[in-house]
């Protein structure tokens, strides 16, 4: 008949019970980690673009947005009371009330009467890098539209179906690529890049690069997005990196 004294048991089962509460933090400890580590991924990421920068050694994040939640009125500006809302993680705009169209067309400005959705983008660097997923929805492009003004009428981009066209400070110069680039009513990869002098813009991954004395951010800060006439437009997964 094996014997055990009281003193030994309680001391075997006060060993047992430190090993599995040394264990138990153990592994809360590696939960915690991994928790965090999850936590801090996407602001880790955050801190670098995806988008490989020709123009910049490196980048510091200004803003992100995937859209998830209410619209950061502090970075956008919502133009000619065109419609925007946050709907299913997407930015997306559409045109402004029938009674305020009325009422400009009645004051003779149908162009500011928000048939098209206008929206800005504000705190954009005067040398910045910026990626989104853009899509322009109507039945088809008109005259100058749909557009990305970078720069309130400084940098206008113009898409159309047979070119598309940078006009600097409206008439100052033009640059044209002489082919489709950017379809209606398509989900595209959009990245701009822009230093004095030069401004690249990449869709789906191919790169158009301008190079003009004129291409100045100097004063300017905002990305103006301008759809067609009763269009809509959507963006989304958008970052805004200052150019160092």
């Amino acid at each position: 008949m094996l014997i055990v004294s009281t003193d030994a048991l309680k001391d075997k089962v006060s060993s047992n019970v430190h090993t599995v509460i040394m264990i138990r933090s153990s592994i809360l400890l590696h939960l915690t980690f991994a928790f965090l580590a999850l936590a801090l991924n996407p602001l880790l990421q955050a801190g670098s673009p995806d988008y490989q920068s020709e123009l910049f050694k490196s980048t510091k994040l200004v803003y992100a947005d995937t859209f998830d939640s209410m619209l950061k009125t502090e970075f956008w500006e919502l133009r000619q009371s065109s419609t925007w809302a946050v709907k299913d993680g997407v930015l997306t705009g559409s045109q402004s009330s029938q009674e305020f169209q009325e009422k400009m067309v009645a004051k003779g400005d149908k162009g500011h009467a928000g048939f098209k959705p206008v929206i800005w983008l504000h705190k954009v660097p005067e040398n910045f890098v910026c990626t989104m997923r853009v899509r322009y929805d109507g039945a088809a492009y008109t005259k100058g539209f749909p557009l990305i003004d970078i720069g309130h009428h400084i940098h206008t981009i113009t898409f159309s179906e047979k070119a598309t066209t940078l006009t600097i400070r409206k008439d100052v110069e033009k640059l044209t690529i002489e082919s489709l680039v950017f379809s209606l009513n398509t989900w595209h990869d959009v990245a701009i890049e822009l230093k004095k002098g030069t401004l690249i813009l990449t869709i789906d991954g191919k790169k158009h690069r301008f190079d003009s004395a004129n291409i100045d951010m100097t004063g300017q800060a905002q990305i103006d997005f301008k759809a067609i006439d009763l269009g809509t437009c959507q963006i989304d997964d958008l970052k805004l990196w200052e150019g160092l």
